[in-house]
């Protein structure tokens, strides 16, 4: 009696270890996906000058503009892959948009400059841009939804985490290879081709992604609520309103959050470093490592005390830390400092990060999860996150700062508000239904 009471049922240990072999193949695809999206701005500084010249005093600003500009596609894509994966399963719809987003990178990674074919260069990037934007609308919410249903019940936050585990991981994977071409290559000979073989890693990551996709269990609820109906936007807005307008703004402060301290951070830090070899390289690649790190750790804390005391911790602290990554990172000159400032910061956008994956899939049933993860998401980050970037650099242009400042502090406490008045802690919801009424091992 006392034997066997010890060990877990082979069932549970079948669904752990099938849980681990989805998440992990998930997670890859995921990884090479938002690889896709930041070494765009990981190499920024590198190719603006080829796409609008060398005499453009405002390629900055149209670099980042392009990369605003991609993120009206992600409605888009939420609606289409959201619908898409509702009806056909998870597994199908993540495996089209990775391919996506690797076509698109291949056509930047060979693109002729302005110098070569003028403004067409432009058009081409855009064009990639905007395709890549559909993809990644539609990665967010399969993908959130696939970690959420194929995690086991206990341990949903720590599995679900892993989306933005390589999400992150995705951006250091982009420092990274800056880091060794850094090594490898001189800045003029980075300027001049290193940042086209970045783009190539990432179109070549997705063979492999195809492959390990096409291998991941489809997650049970969405087969078989997929097999009756999908749901549709007409639906959503109708029977799910409730749903949808917290997913929004549960993303709203956490997404604006995100991109001010994990893009606009790190430029903050290059600019202050300029002139100094890999000092900054350092500072953003060893901190964003620390990012990466904390997403699990934050997941298993939401397992043992709820989603909700995590997302509070976010809100408070990133009103108080905001102000100092947004106006006091750029004048530091220790890199240590500058290291710290920005790993605390990390450390409370962890509240957010590892855990709203799975926050906004327990909102809505399985024949419409997809499709309410991606648009609720799709909406603050396209209107408020992908727009904080070209935001910074504007206000660095204009002596607007402190505002830019106030404005994140304000979508901040915006969610602030719904994390403390609306989201209710280890309240009933949809996934837990679905858990239970799964047979023994499927999940």
């Amino acid at each position: 009696m006392t034997g066997t009471s010890s060990a877990p049922p082979p069932e549970q240990v079948v669904s752990h270890r099938r849980a681990v072999l989805n998440t992990v193949r998930g997670s890859l695809g995921n990884l090479v996906e938002w690889y896709d999206v930041y070494v765009y701005t990981v190499f920024a500084s590198y190719f603006e000058d080829k796409f609008f010249g060398g005499d453009e005093p405002n390629a900055g600003i149209y670099t980042m503009a392009i990369f605003a500009v991609t993120f009206l596609m992600r409605p888009l894509g939420s609606v289409f892959f959201g619908r898409y994966a509702d009806r056909h399963g998870r597994r199908p719809a993540l495996v089209f948009s990775v391919s996506l987003m690797a076509a698109a990178s291949a056509v930047i990674a060979v693109t002729p400059g302005r110098e070569q074919i003028g403004a067409a260069a432009v058009v081409v990037l855009v064009l990639c841009r905007l395709v890549q934007g559909f993809a990644t609308g539609g990665e967010y919410g399969t993908s959130a939804t696939y970690m959420s249903e194929a995690a086991t019940r206990e341990r949903r936050g720590f599995f679900s985490s892993f989306q933005y585990l390589t999400l992150v991981g995705g951006h250091l994977l982009a420092q990274s290879v800056l880091l060794v071409l850094q090594v490898l290559l001189s800045e003029e000979q980075i300027a001049q081709f290193g940042w086209r073989i970045a783009f190539g890693i990432g179109a070549a990551g997705a063979v492999v992604v195809l492959y390990l996709r096409r291998q991941m269990d489809e997650s049970l609820p969405a087969a078989e609520a997929g097999a009756r109906r999908s749901g549709s936007l007409v639906e959503l807005f109708t029977a799910y309103p409730r749903q949808l307008a917290v997913c929004f703004l549960v993303t709203l402060g956490g997404t604006v959050a995100f991109y001010t301290y994990s893009v606009n951070g790190p430029s903050t830090v290059k600019a202050a470093y300029e002139g100094q070899g890999m000092t900054a390289t350092w500072i953003n690649f060893t901190s964003l490592a620390v990012l990466m790190l904390l997403q699990p750790v934050g997941g298993l804390i939401s397992d043992h005390v709820g989603r909700k005391p995590l997302l509070v911790f976010f809100g408070v602290g990133g009103l108080v830390w905001t102000w100092f990554v947004v106006q006091v990172l750029g004048e530091v000159r220790s890199p240590l400092a500058s290291w710290g400032m920005l790993v605390l910061g990390y450390v409370i956008l962890t509240g957010y990060t590892s855990i709203n994956a799975v926050v906004k899939a327990e909102l809505f049933p399985a024949h419409v999860r997809a499709l309410g993860v991606g648009f609720g998401y799709a909406l603050a980050n396209s209107g408020f996150g992908g727009t904080a970037p070209l935001l910074f650099e504007a206000a660095k242009k204009n002596d607007l700062v402190p505002q830019f400042a106030f404005y994140v502090m304000a979508c901040i406490a915006v969610s602030l508000v719904v994390y403390v008045f609306v989201l209710k802690n280890r309240a009933p919801n949809f996934l837990d239904e679905e858990s239970r009424g799964a047979p023994s091992g499927s999940r």
